[in-house]
């Protein structure tokens, strides 16, 4: 089943997705279901009743007709995974520690929905503007010290992520912060896929391009802090929450082809693969079998 957060003529609401295009409006089928997903997790964390909702029902919507949300609106906690595939440690010449994750945060201003414009910083502010494809799954069942054996159990689903950065504010300190927090730089969508039509997470492989060229390509398997370890890790510190959201990281970037220039050397990290995300631009963040996340990139229009 795939979950959708959408805005319908200005409102907001939650479908299922049926068929290749079509949407079945909870606020039809289900209306006293909350119009958020995150709420709905609350009271449904194997959304249950959103799939006994929509059995046999048909679509109220185009998926053309509306506007997409980030999966979760307002998480109230994204955690994000630096340095988690083997290939990003040694492209990049960064250490992590092979026993704990590498663990930031993520503010809901920093991310849109698909096929919503990413914002650029200006290039008075910033050039190293970032894409970073990921794998974000939700949580439904809440917990508090979890064990890898169960760590499953409290997924409600999985999506795509761009995790947009600007490196120069993220080298500005120890502490990632602000370059991984730019208003409307990054992306989570197009929705939320089920565990059992999901599957294993590991059997997945995720792809960025950007401009229609593949920038990224890995098996998630590769992940040095699989998805049951990051549960069990971030458990220990405090209770998981239904509609908290778990950005596994992101691979190396694949090289250069034939007659492309490395882009212009920006603080301590250099990635040879790497380019920067520009104004008219299109990313793309694949995980097979689940969907494709796709952004415009324009400039900021923040007025100075």
């Amino acid at each position: 089943m795939k979950v959708v957060s959408y805005r319908h003529q200005g409102k907001p609401g939650v479908g299922v997705v049926t068929g290749d295009k079509g949407v079945i409006a909870l606020s039809k089928v289900a209306p006293a279901l909350p119009n958020d997903l995150r709420q709905i997790l609350q009271i449904d964390p194997g959304l249950e009743k959103v799939r006994s909702a929509a059995a046999g029902k048909t679509a109220d919507l185009s998926l053309a007709d509306i506007a997409f949300d980030p999966v979760i609106r307002e998480p109230h906690a994204t955690w994000a995974l630096a340095l988690n595939y083997t290939l990003h440690v040694e492209e990049t010449g960064l250490t992590t520690s092979p026993v704990y994750p590498q663990i930031f945060l993520r503010m809901p201003i920093s991310q849109v929905g698909h096929k919503e414009p990413l914002w650029a910083p200006r290039k008075d502010v910033a050039e190293a503007y970032d894409y970073e494809g990921e794998l974000a799954l939700i949580i439904g069942k809440p917990g508090r010290y979890i064990k890898r054996k169960d760590a499953f159990a409290h997924i409600a689903g999985y999506s795509c992520y761009n995790e947009g950065s600007v490196r120069e504010y993220q080298g500005h300190n120890r502490q990632f912060g602000l370059g991984k927090n730019f208003e409307r730089s990054g992306s989570f969508g197009p929705w939320l896929m089920t565990p059992d039509e999901f599957g294993d997470p590991a059997n997945h492989t995720l792809i960025t391009r950007l401009n229609g060229v593949e920038r990224q390509h890995a098996k998630i398997s590769g992940l040095m802090h699989d998805v049951s370890r990051l549960i069990e890790y971030l458990s220990e510190g405090y209770t998981l929450q239904p509609g908290d959201v778990i950005v596994t990281g992101s691979p190396g970037a694949l090289p250069l082809r034939a007659g492309e220039q490395p882009e212009k050397p920006v603080g301590k990290v250099i990635v040879a693969g790497q380019l920067h995300m520009r104004p008219g631009d299109v990313c793309e963040v694949e995980v097979d079998g689940l969907g494709v996340l796709s952004n415009p990139v324009i400039e900021d229009p923040t007025p100075r």
